[in-house]
C-alpha cells in the first residue's frame, strides 16, 4: 500500500495508507457519526468542500450499489477511516469503495487514529487539511503555512447547483423545488406522494417561481455558509406569504436569514444519524440524520415571527422553525433520512396537508 499523509492547519500530521485516487486534495476537514451510510455521505452534496472522517472504525464493508446515490457526483474531497474494507460482502455491492473513489478521482487515507482526529476537531473546531503522498520532499511546515493563508471556498451552493431547471412530473401538488445542493432523498419523498415538481437552480428569481403557478415552494439542503447565498435569500424573501414554504437544512437557515434572523458557525458541527432532536409541540423526541455547519443564532429571532419549534437535545440549537403568519416551516434536519433513522418523514406529510390548507382558504376568498 502506498502511504498517505494528512497534515492539518495546526500542525497535526497522521501517517496512514493511501486508498482512491493518487492526488492531492485539501479542503475542510470534518466529522460524522454514522455506523452506515458513507455511500450516502459521500454523494451528499452538503459535503461539497470538505474532507470527511468517519468515526464508526470499519468503513466500505457493503461496498458500492446503484441505489444508495445522494446525487449523481460525489462531493467530498477527501475520506478518512480507521479500516477500509478491502473485500466487500452484500448482494447489492456493484464494487468496493475504494474502485468507485479511483473512479471518481478522490483520495482517502485509512490507517490513522480517528479518534485522535475527531478529538482534534472538537475541541478546536472543523480545521484546514490537505491529502498528500508521504514522500521526503513534503515540508510540513510550508503545507502548514499554505494552509493557513488559503481562505474557505465561499461559492459552495453555487458549485453544486443545477445550471437549468428541469422537471419530475407528477400528478398531485405542484411543487418548485430550489436546489441549493439537493439530497435525491428529499425529491424520492416528493415523488412518493405524487408531487409535480419542478427543480430549479439557486439563483432562480422569485417571478419565475411564481410564474409555474406552485402549490408550494420546497428549499433544499446544501452546503457552506447560508450568509454566503444571497440570491437565495433574496428570492426567499419575496417568496413569503405567496404559498407555502417547506425548508430543510441550509433551506432552513436561508428561510431564517431572509426573515431577519441570523447564523453563526458551529465548532465542529452536526453530522451524523443518529442526532436527538425535540418537537416542541408534542414533546416527541426524534432521531434524526444531520449534516450542518451552521446554526441559527435563537437571540436573533426576535421581530421576524419566526417561532422554535424544535430543539437539538445535545446542545439545545434551534433544529425547527415555523413563521407565526405565512403558511412556512423548516428543520435543520434530514426528514427523508438518506443515511438515518426516518423518524421524522411525517414532515413530508405535514407538507402536503398545508398545501392543501393553503389552497382550500384561497379558494374560500375567491
Amino acid at each position: 500500500m502506498k502511504k498517505r499523509l494528512l497534515i492539518l492547519e495546526d500542525g497535526t500530521v497522521f501517517n496512514g495508507e493511501a486508498f482512491g485516487s493518487d492526488k492531492a486534495s485539501q479542503g475542510e476537514v470534518v466529522f460524522t457519526t454514522g455506523m452506515t451510510g458513507y455511500q450516502e455521505t459521500l454523494s451528499d452534496p452538503s459535503f461539497y468542500g470538505q474532507i470527511v472522517t468517519f468515526t464508526y472504525p470499519l468503513i466500505g464493508n457493503y461496498g458500492i450499489n446503484r441505489d444508495d446515490f445522494e446525487s449523481i457526483t460525489p462531493a467530498i474531497k477527501g475520506m478518512v477511516c480507521r479500516e477500509l474494507a478491502k473485500e466487500p460482502s452484500n448482494f447489492r455491492s456493484d464494487l468496493s469503495l475504494n474502485d468507485y473513489l479511483l473512479s471518481q478521482d478522490i483520495p482517502g487515507i485509512e490507517g490513522i487514529d480517528t479518534r485522535k482526529l475527531t478529538r482534534i476537531i472538537r475541541s478546536k473546531g472543523a480545521v484546514k487539511a490537505i491529502l498528500t503522498a508521504a514522500d521526503e520532499e513534503v515540508n510540513v511546515e510550508q503545507v502548514v503555512n499554505m494552509l493557513k493563508a488559503t481562505p474557505l471556498m465561499t461559492n459552495h451552493v453555487k458549485e453544486v447547483s443545477p445550471k437549468a431547471a428541469y422537471p419530475s412530473p407528477g400528478r398531485g401538488k405542484r411543487v418548485v423545488l430550489m436546489d441549493f445542493g439537493m439530497k435525491h432523498g428529499i425529491l424520492r419523498e416528493l415523488n412518493k406522494r405524487d408531487c409535480d415538481v419542478l427543480v430549479v437552480p439557486y439563483n432562480t428569481s422569485a417571478e419565475q417561481i411564481l410564474a409555474w403557478h406552485p402549490d408550494g415552494i420546497m428549499l433544499s439542503n446544501g452546503p457552506g455558509d447560508p450568509a454566503d447565498v444571497t440570491e437565495g435569500i433574496e428570492t426567499i424573501r419575496q417568496l413569503i406569504g405567496k404559498v407555502p414554504i417547506f425548508g430543510i437544512c441550509l433551506g432552513h437557515q436561508l428561510f431564517a436569514l431572509a426573515c431577519g434572523a441570523k447564523s453563526f458557525k458551529l465548532p465542529f458541527g452536526h453530522r451524523g444519524a443518529n442526532h436527538p432532536v425535540k418537537d416542541l409541540r408534542t414533546g416527541r423526541t426524534e432521531l434524526t440524520s444531520q449534516n450542518h455547519g451552521y446554526a441559527i443564532d435563537e437571540n436573533s429571532l426576535e421581530g421576524t415571527g419566526l417561532e422554535v419549534t424544535h430543539v437539538a437535545l445535545n446542545d439545545g440549537t434551534v433544529e425547527g422553525l415555523r413563521h407565526k403568519k405565512y403558511p412556512v416551516f423548516t428543520v435543520q434536519y434530514h426528514p427523508e433520512a438518506s443515511p438515518g433513522p426516518e423518524d421524522s418523514n411525517h414532515l413530508f406529510d405535514e407538507f402536503i396537508e398545508l398545501m392543501e390548507a393553503y389552497a382550500g382558504k384561497e379558494k374560500q376568498h375567491a
